[in-house]
């Protein structure tokens, strides 16, 4: 749902509250409807001619240049929008989104995007941010087989299996999702510390020494979105838990810098 404020309000009773209305939409809806694909089109048009109003170079400025400062690799969730969700602006984040956020060393799509992130648009933070509720996490707490998404959500109960004594011991079903909702965004914030792209910009850097790798450049930070408040928190996450065998050298000649 695109809001813009009283812009929007203004402009939205212009063009026809109730015909709106009836495709299920209306700009304060506490619960969204099925919305009609058309009035996605009409909501657009609404909303550049509201920024073209209070800043008539908006998308000309916006069309010069594509220089993010973060990257989000995020959960697909339609209840968990970037922008929106942290008060930035089209630009400010460049934007990774799966079932599940997850960070997996053979998703090609995921690494093209982590890689044009680090060499190319040089971010300086990597925010992966998972949301307690997700339904990828609970679909990986069952032994149900899901189809192709039974393979995705694979690398998250290996999560589970890996800290099952920890979890079993939770009583409450809605706590041990949320447990490790909090563990899954761990996971992939290590994966993340173990990719060559990341090591290589690290280094590339400053980086030497693993004792002081929470300030290597781009840092690493896993989140975790509420949907319930609406509030984002930051978990304390280790990287010196990578294992050795992950620590890249790049002092071999044969593969520099």
């Amino acid at each position: 749902m695109l809001r813009i404020g009283k812009r929007f309000a203004t402009e939205y009773t212009r063009v026809g509250a109730k015909s709106v209305a009836k495709r299920g939409y209306t700009p304060d809806s506490p619960k969204p409807q099925t919305i009609d694909y058309a009035q996605l089109l009409e909501n657009n048009k609404i909303w550049a001619a509201a920024k073209v109003a209070e800043d008539p170079e908006y998308f000309k400025r916006l069309a010069l240049i594509q220089k993010p400062t973060i990257l989000w690799i995020g959960c697909s969730d339609s209840r968990v929008p970037p922008n929106e969700t942290t008060g930035t602006r089209p630009g400010d984040i460049f934007v990774h989104r799966n079932v599940a956020n997850q960070v997996i060393h053979a998703d090609f799509n995921m690494l093209s995007v982590l890689q044009y992130a680090v060499e190319v648009l040089q971010v300086r933070d990597i925010i992966v941010c998972g949301h307690y509720g997700c339904g990828g996490v609970r679909a990986a707490t069952t032994q149900t087989y899901s189809g192709l998404i039974s393979k995705w959500i694979r690398h998250i109960k290996d999560t589970y299996s890996s800290h099952q004594a920890e979890l079993n011991a939770i009583q409450d079903v809605h706590q041990r999702e949320n447990r490790l909702v909090e563990l899954n965004v761990e996971e992939q914030v290590l994966n993340l510390a173990q990719m060559g792209i990341v090591q290589r910009a690290w280094r590339r850097n400053g980086f030497h020494d693993w004792q002081h790798v929470s300030d290597a450049m781009p840092r690493l930070h896993g989140w975790i979105y509420n949907i319930e408040n609406g509030l984002m928190k930051e978990l304390p996450i280790d990287l010196n838990k990578v294992p050795e065998i992950y620590r890249l050298k790049f002092d071999d000649p044969l593969h520099p810098l």
